[in-house]
């Protein structure tokens, strides 16, 4: 009988490794740049074309490799970082397990270009699906040139299940943005399909944000909270947003030891200092560094090394909750009590309160006061003020009838939307309580109807008929907006350019990253346009990954929830009368998209019992 277990070929077996290594185009740019910058670069260029399908090129000016090097640097867990396991413990740079280069290889067509600055001629080395092609001595600059070429060629089935190229751009984009986050004084250059979208110069980390998130007049940038704090098992630093700059899908990083991580864990030490100070549906930004001593973390407990285990988190998880709770209370972020204020009362100290003299409290009384002086005066003046009886009785029926609308309870009861415009039609008058609650009496008994959510499913209803039948109608703005937008933000408000248009958004490209708003949908004209578009991104970005029709609807409620009338005003009986209306004739008028209740139904019998 023949053996039946053998070794694989080098080949598989970095395919395999590829498989856990290099998921995407963005998992290449990651191990490319991370090896720049271990080699001291200072300067990184990034070219990409299709997405990273067919090129990524990434052009460095650090060391660079002999040509021993050069070779030696593609075989599996090849690598200058670690000699003996130990060293796994005491990390200072991004690779480490020599797996990178020979995975890439494995998955596409390299060429390396690289030359060190004591060398004369540098080194060529070409090798397809970990196959040495060529290498050759070759004129070049100081540094390390990559070109990854045809990403899967040799894997159909793993190119087959790559995203758009909308989607992959984004991805390379959001790699790109951690490790320019965590170098600011690196110059960073991106292009993609010979256009430049990012130039990054060399600056802190304050002004590093800046560039890779702009917002209005640099409102975010200006509105960052330092925080700092240095211990012996942890240094943290960097900044969280003001509580103003709290939005539903903002921008959030961890980085230990120049490294990115996630951390849900730490990310709730973050929430809970902002705890009363923002909404639960929105979160602030906050750009977080840890600096560790290596030997109390274990990076090396996930592929793409994002997920990091730290020996003590429950004393770091204590010391990140009270270093961004001071911060926002020294920005006054939190107010607290403050005790030298002018005018403050005078308190003195125990000692001042025992040299100080003490008296006898007096009493000043007049012996002349005699209250009955002036009693037949007053008596013959005085009239008995008049009692209003009905209006008491009123006020006491009234109490009756709020305690017991304050308290009630109301089932649900499911009605169709022809049952439910029928009973609407048997009242006559409308009561509006609370601002928020329209009664109206129908002969099956009292409806209670939400009338902001009653709006929110009439104009989200509205929203989706005008998406399926594309006929939006637009409102021109007298002066168009400008919105700037990041990078990711902008190449994701690009790919729902036509959605929006569809709803009357008339928004188009102007330059780098920038978008002019010439025109929103009709009822939009007083409702500023920038935190629309906004929250629109904020919208696709939860949404992404998503079929259209799932998107649609996320679209249509986004802005019928910023359409929707507020509780803040009252209404006439024409309006109830014709929101009702509307609400009845919807298809789903019970509850809105969200599945919240619209309509109560207080029935007579449950009205009598209550009598």
């Amino acid at each position: 009988m023949h053996d039946i277990i053998h070794l694989l070929p080098d080949n598989v077996a970095n395919q395999i490794a590829a498989g856990e290594v290099i998921q995407r185009p963005a998992s290449v740019l990651k191990e490319l740049v991370e090896n720049a910058i271990d080699a001291e670069a200072l300067s990184i260029q990034i070219f990409l074309k299709d997405a990273g399908r067919t090129l990524i090129q990434v052009v460095d000016n650090g060391k660079g490799m002999s040509d021993t090097d050069a070779r030696l640097a593609f075989e599996r867990h090849a690598t200058s970082k670690i000699k003996e396991a130990a060293d796994l413990f005491a990390l200072h740079t991004m690779g480490f397990r020599g797996e990178a280069l020979a995975s890439i290889a494995a998955v596409a067509q390299v060429e390396v270009h690289t030359r060190r600055e004591s060398d004369e001629l540098g080194t060529l080395i070409a090798i397809s699906g970990s196959q040495l092609d060529l290498q050759e001595a070759v004129n070049c600059p100081k540094g390390t040139a990559f070109f990854v070429k045809n990403l899967f060629f040799n894997v159909p089935a793993r190119r087959k299940f790559l995203k758009s190229n909308d989607t992959e751009l984004r991805q390379l984009i959001v790699e790109f943005t951690r490790i320019a986050l965590v170098y600011p004084q690196l110059h960073f250059t991106l292009q993609h399909n010979e256009t430049e979208l990012l130039n990054l110069a060399p600056t802190n980390h304050r002004q590093r944000i800046g560039q890779l998130f702009p917002s209005r007049n640099n409102a975010m940038q200006r509105q960052l909270v330092p925080i700092e704090t240095h211990s012996s098992m942890v240094s943290i630093s960097g900044y969280v947003g003001a509580p103003e700059t709290a939005v539903r899908n903002a921008n959030q990083f961890f980085f230990v030891n120049g490294r990115y991580m996630r951390h849900p864990y730490f990310h709730k030490a973050v929430m809970q200092a902002y705890e009363g100070l923002v909404s639960n549906q929105l979160t602030p930004p906050y750009f977080i560094y840890f600096e560790i001593d290596p030997a109390s973390i274990d990076v090396n407990i996930h592929p793409t090394k994002t997920e990091i285990k730290f020996e003590q988190e429950p004393a770091i998880w204590s010391i990140l909750l009270a270093t961004v709770k001071e911060s926002l209370s020294k920005s006054h972020a939190i107010p607290s009590i403050e005790f030298d204020q002018e005018g403050a009362i005078d308190i003195p100290t125990m000692h001042a309160l025992k040299n100080m003299p003490q008296s006898q409290p007096k009493v000043n009384l007049n012996p002349a006061y005699n209250p009955f002086d002036n009693y037949s005066e007053r008596s013959s003046n005085y009239q008995r003020p008049p009692m209003n009886w009905e209006s008491l009785y009123h006020d006491f029926e009234k109490s009756k009838d709020q305690s017991a609308l304050e308290h009630p309870t109301l089932p649900t009861m499911e009605h169709t939307s022809q049952e439910l415009l029928d009973e609407e039609r048997e009242g006559k008058n409308y009561l509006l309580y609370k601002n928020r609650f329209i009664l109206a009496g129908g002969k099956s008994g009292l409806m209670f109807i939400d009338r902001q959510r009653a709006h929110v499913r009439i104009l989200f209803e509205q929203w989706m008929r005008q998406l399926r039948e594309r006929r939006g109608l637009s409102q021109q703005l007298l002066f168009p907006e400008m919105i700037t937008l990041n990078v990711a933000d902008a190449l994701l408000l690009e790919t729902v350019l036509p959605e929006l248009h569809d709803v009357g958004f008339e928004v188009a490209a102007f330059g780098k990253n920038t978008f002019v708003v010439n025109g929103v949908p009709a009822g939009f004209e007083n409702k500023p346009a920038i935190p629309m578009i906004e929250l629109l991104v904020d919208t696709v970005k939860q949404n992404k990954g998503k079929m259209k029709e799932a998107l649609n609807e996320s679209i249509a409620l986004t802005l019928a929830k910023a359409a929707a009338v507020d509780n803040d005003r009252t209404m006439t009986q024409d309006e109830m009368s014709q929101l009702l209306g509307q609400l009845f004739t919807c298809e789903n008028p019970n509850i809105t998209p969200e599945g919240k209740q619209i309509v109560v139904l207080l029935t007579n019998e449950e009205i009598e019992k209550k009598f």
